[in-house]
């Protein structure tokens, strides 16, 4: 009964030495390992050219590139893709993103959090199609998630009463005792959260890890820029882009996480060479690096 979730499967064959570490390291936060990737866009920026004159009702951005490579890293480093919880380490049993997106770059715009399931056999143009169709019906529909009905029942409670109800929903899920109906919607129990602040400008930041869910990977995608001595526009610009992460080594060794990382910059790097298809022209793609 205890400790059978139904978001993950409890990992049995730890050993002692990485088992305790959750019980020396209590939190995420206090596990937690920062890495910084700069990665070229030359080929990643043709790709979505080509892409959004194909599918000009669908277009892409490169967070849409480093989920795809994301999904693509996870299946092929699946532990990776655990989390450590109670003091336990589970393997999640599918690949879910958490993302923000806004409305609009309106200042006042409201910030939207969005979360979806990705199977790694999906075609990314369908992806690509249904993540657009996720943010339009969240975007016109004024859809209020199960978690803000949940926030807002606590939130009527005194202080002293949320901050008991808060520790016993802890307590429970510790224990494997959370309903998937309370887990699934939940934005903060997926595999990965992404903040794309390149869409309003900006260069990434260092994010925390909540303690909160079961999220152990956060994932920072910065401002393209020029790299020097590079043409300013025209396919022959060579751009290139800072991605910060922040990962829970207590969830899988530095040498693993490291190959991860490597691997996902190749994808963005040579996104058909990764497997993506090709929507463009031989010519349209110029030749070289």
């Amino acid at each position: 009964m205890f400790w059978r979730r139904p978001d993950g499967d409890l990992v049995r064959d730890v050993p002692p030495t990485k088992a305790i570490m959750p019980y020396l390291m209590r939190g995420r936060n206090e596990s937690a390992v920062y890495f910084e990737q700069r990665i070229a866009l030359r080929k990643a920026d043709q790709y979505i050219r080509d892409f959004n004159t194909v599918h000009p009702e669908t277009p892409i951005t490169i967070q849409h590139l480093v989920m795809w490579a994301i999904v693509q890293v996870l299946t092929q480093f699946p532990t990776m893709n655990r989390f450590v919880i109670g003091g336990r380490l589970y393997q999640r049993r599918d690949i879910t993103f958490t993302y923000s997106a806004k409305q609009s770059l309106k200042d006042k715009s409201p910030l939207l959090v969005l979360k979806r399931r990705f199977d790694p056999d999906e075609p990314f143009p369908t992806m690509v199609a249904e993540m657009q169709a996720q943010l339009r019906a969240d975007k016109y529909g004024g859809h209020v998630s199960q978690a803000d009905h949940e926030s807002a029942l606590i939130l009527k409670l005194p202080g002293v009463l949320r901050r008991l109800v808060v520790a016993a929903g802890r307590v429970l899920d510790a224990w494997g005792l959370l309903p998937n109906s309370m887990l699934e919607p939940d934005p903060l129990y997926a595999s990965v959260f992404f903040a794309n602040l390149a869409s309003i400008g900006l260069d990434p930041c260092w994010h925390h890890l909540y303690e909160y869910g079961t999220i152990g990977i956060f994932g920072v995608i910065g401002r393209a820029t020029t790299d020097p001595g590079s043409p300013t526009s025209g396919p022959d610009r060579r751009r290139s882009m800072e991605m910060r992460w922040t990962f829970d080594e207590r969830v899988e060794d530095g040498l693993v996480a490291g190959y991860a990382l490597k691997r996902a910059k190749q994808i963005l790097e040579d996104p058909i060479a990764a497997g993506l298809p090709d929507f463009g022209e031989p010519e349209s793609r110029g030749t070289g690096d």
